[in-house]
């Protein structure tokens, strides 16, 4: 062979690597959408799967990450819990995502959960939900229960005058645990036990004519009584309208919310439900410059005048571009450097500061209360003077107020007992066990 031919093919040769290597830095970034587009969880799920394909879209206009565009992978979970896990694999076997935002309930992220830790994936967590959970693998942006229902109940307890609770919630996970801490915390603060009635139903329950009469009931001995409302999905809608039907007014017995935002007010009558209440650390009413340029955004995205955010949308808000930081920071998409750069990351949050990715995963919020107008808006009669950090494991609950959890190392740990000083099981073998 001819010196020339050598240098030929050596010209050819690189002129292929540079090509593969170009083809390589121009594939995009894959970005799993994992909520629920049907089933009794689409009226609060679908929002938010709008909300991370906005989010995508505005980033690749401003040249993507790393110099690559993100494409968006969505499936449709269907409100169908064993079915989160399957897309949560198919997402991550199968399309090579490099992150994934979704779930609401948390039985659909107990769901998930083995699946995420087995593969190694990444999942922001956008929802209120009730603690007792660390993962090195999941960024919970939305709410714990420090961060809602205890500043809730406190707001009922000290500036309204509660003394008698109603603690009602759809018959899941979520629900049960958050009652549990706030049974337990009521009755710390002198609450007897007959003077706290707790109801469970289903996903999607509809007909709530005696419950609420019930509580009617029950609000009727004399002392001032509230319910602390963690129904969730499209069952809200009804129970809402039978609160008007039987004339409860928030006058005589307040709901404080803490699944019901925005989204869900946008299908029903508000009238009859003006001065209810709902906890949340967002609400779209914030008088803010970022919220007002969040609404902008999202009104045009969705072509609709009427639209209106919520706050897991800013949970997505905040935890994309927590996410867009931290891998800007590491370099790379690679889940385990992300992990290791997102702890201490700091991004605008909508209400006018900055939240923070902490060591335990959860992230610093306000803590705001809102009151329902009769334009389905909320009116904030509290919030609380700074940022609050989430806290992973409840100070109020035996098994876990001597836990805490630290993802960096080297305690690297999401079950860490002070006690003991040892680690506990993982998360997702936690999960494993609440599931069966």
């Amino acid at each position: 062979m001819t010196i020339k031919k050598h240098v030929k093919l050596g010209l050819s040769a690189l002129a292929l690597s540079i090509s593969l290597n170009s083809v390589a830095a121009e594939d995009p970034i894959k970005v799993g959408i994992l909520h629920s587009l049907s089933g009794t969880m689409a009226i609060s799920e679908t929002v938010l799967k709008d909300t991370v394909e906005m989010l995508i879209e505005k980033q690749n206009a401003e040249g993507g990450v790393l110099g690559r565009e993100l494409e968006a992978v969505v499936v449709d979970p269907a409100s169908d819990w064993p079915l989160f896990a399957e897309k949560a694999r198919e997402l991550l076997a199968k399309e090579k995502v490099d992150v994934i935002f979704g779930n609401w309930t948390s039985v659909s992220r107990k769901s998930v959960l083995p699946v995420i830790e087995e593969l190694n994936g990444l999942l922001f967590y956008p929802v209120q939900y009730e603690g007792e959970e660390s993962s090195e693998n999941v960024f919970y942006t939305g709410a714990a229960p420090n961060t809602q229902a205890i500043p809730a109940v406190n707001y009922l307890m000290n500036n309204i005058g509660v003394e008698r609770w109603v603690l009602a919630g759809t018959d899941y996970v979520y629900p049960r645990t958050t009652n549990k801490i706030l049974e337990t915390y009521l009755m710390d603060q002198g609450v007897a036990k007959e003077d706290i009635m707790i109801n469970y139903t289903p996903f999607g329950h509809s007909d709530w004519q005696n419950i609420v009469s019930d509580i009617k009931s029950f609000g009727s001995a004399g002392k001032k009584t509230a319910v602390v409302s963690t129904i969730n999905g499209d069952a809200n809608v009804p129970f809402y309208r039978e609160l008007g039907n039987q004339g409860i007014s928030a006058s005589d017995i307040p709901v404080v919310a803490f699944s019901v935002g925005e989204q869900e007010l946008s299908g029903i009558d508000t009238g009859p439900l003006v001065g209810h209440l709902a906890a949340w650390n967002y609400f779209m009413s914030v008088d803010n410059d970022a919220n007002y340029d969040f609404i902008d955004q999202w009104i045009e995205y969705t072509g609709d005048e009427e639209a209106v955010t919520n706050d897991p949308m800013e949970a997505h808000y905040i935890g994309f571009n927590m996410w867009v930081e931290a891998v800007k920071k590491a370099g790379t998409t690679e889940v385990d450097a992300v992990k290791d750069a997102i702890i201490g990351v700091s991004v605008p949050n909508l209400t006018g500061g900055y939240s923070s990715m902490m060591p335990n995963h959860h992230i610093t919020k306000p803590v705001l209360i809102g009151e329902i107008q009769d334009n389905g808006q909320f009116s904030v009669v509290w919030e609380t003077s700074g940022l609050v950090a989430g806290d992973a494991w409840s100070d109020y609950l035996p098994g876990s107020r001597d836990m805490i959890a630290d993802w960096r190392k080297p305690l690297f740990c999401g079950t860490f007992n002070v006690k003991t000083g040892k680690c506990g099981a993982s998360a997702g073998e936690m999960a494993a066990e609440d599931a069966e």
